[in-house]
């Protein structure tokens, strides 16, 4: 039986998420009904994938409120996570909610609590841990193939100076919630989840007081550390460097949704041979996609479907847990350079 999804907004990443799911077989989703601010937004955002039988509706509560929706996919606008999520859990859906899943760890926890109370799923939409590229990070890291990890370092950035999502504060902008949440789940992953000792971080503001650019290190045990840029002034390399004892790990741009992976071990000075392992993107879909290899948005849908049908609460790639965490890390970084929201 199809896992019956219901869509809460209808911007560029539901367009590509929908997208991703026309890929998938119909006989395992199906979108029966989506939701924005107004019926003309759901209905022309339904019409463009030829979604006939799926419903359109102006406002989220008539979208917690129908019976058919299993598992809600949320979105929109930062600011609004913690206030949708709540109402479908609170309706008895499923919960799937883009990244960041909150604006800061006080609403993180009101949130976990509130889905463990409802004993429903929900996942904070990290989609990279659910990429086949991941996987295989995960392997080579546990296998042994760079030895004992000791640094990673992360940048991400791009000239996002108009886009008002990242630099305005009333949309919960900022480069460490729209950017920065992608550098830290990568840094958690190779420190196995591991809470940072320390963290120092230090970046500049715009004047609707939110970071453009932000630089951080942290500490973790067994001599290990972490950098991350993240930067909506600039095109940054987009990459990760996976720093071992007897190799390294590149995973190439763009690493948050990685179709390549490279194992770089290095004899000597001179001396180096280079692994690569690379991953097809799922095609299929109906449009074409607004974001990068949006594609691999198919692997988290199918992977949160292959969760609720195990009766799975909470994602074994991203455990809630590991969510606080990140929020836990995001928050002191943007904090330590200067940024407060109205929800703090």
């Amino acid at each position: 039986m199809a896992t019956k999804w219901g869509i809460a907004s209808c911007g560029m990443i539901s367009h590509d998420f929908v997208n991703a799911i026309t890929s998938l077989p119909s006989t395992d989703h199906k979108v029966v009904a989506v939701a924005a601010r107004s019926l003309a937004s759901a209905q022309a955002f339904k019409d463009k994938f030829g979604l006939d039988e799926t419903k359109a509706y102006e406002g989220y509560q008539a979208l917690a409120d129908d019976s058919e929706v299993e598992v809600v996919y949320i979105g929109s606008i930062n600011t609004t996570h913690l206030e949708l999520a709540k109402m479908m859990l609170g309706a008895g859906k499923h919960v799937l909610c883009e990244k960041p899943l909150c604006m800061n760890v006080k609403q993180t926890m009101e949130l976990l609590e509130f889905a463990k109370e409802k004993k429903r799923f929900l996942m904070e939409a990290i989609w990279s841990r659910t990429l086949p590229s991941y996987q295989k990070i995960r392997q080579l890291i546990a296998d042994g193939s760079i030895g004992e990890v000791k640094n990673v370092v992360v940048t991400f950035g791009f000239v996002l100076e108009t886009v008002d999502r990242v630099m305005k504060k009333d949309m919960g902008g900022g480069t460490i919630l729209d950017l920065g949440v992608y550098t830290v789940q990568i840094a958690q992953l190779v420190m196995g989840a591991e809470k940072p000792a320390k963290i120092a971080a230090v970046g500049h503001l715009n004047e609707h007081g939110v970071d453009v650019g932000i630089s951080a290190s942290m500490t973790y045990s067994q001599g290990r550390t972490a950098t991350i840029v993240t930067s909506a002034k600039a095109m940054l390399e987009n990459e990760v460097i996976i720093n071992g004892t007897k190799g390294m790990i590149r995973i190439v741009s763009p690493f948050w949704t990685a179709t390549q992976v490279e194992l770089i071990k290095q004899a000597t000075r001179t001396d180096k041979t280079i692994e690569k392992f690379n991953f097809e993107l799922p095609q299929g879909a109906k449009l074409q996609y607004i974001f990068p290899n949006s594609n691999n948005l198919a692997h988290e849908a199918q992977h949160v479907r292959e969760c609720i049908l195990a009766g799975k609460l909470e994602s074994p790639l991203l455990p809630l847990d590991e969510t606080l965490t990140i929020a836990q890390i995001m928050e002191e970084i943007r904090k330590q350079a200067g940024v407060v929201y109205n929800e703090d």
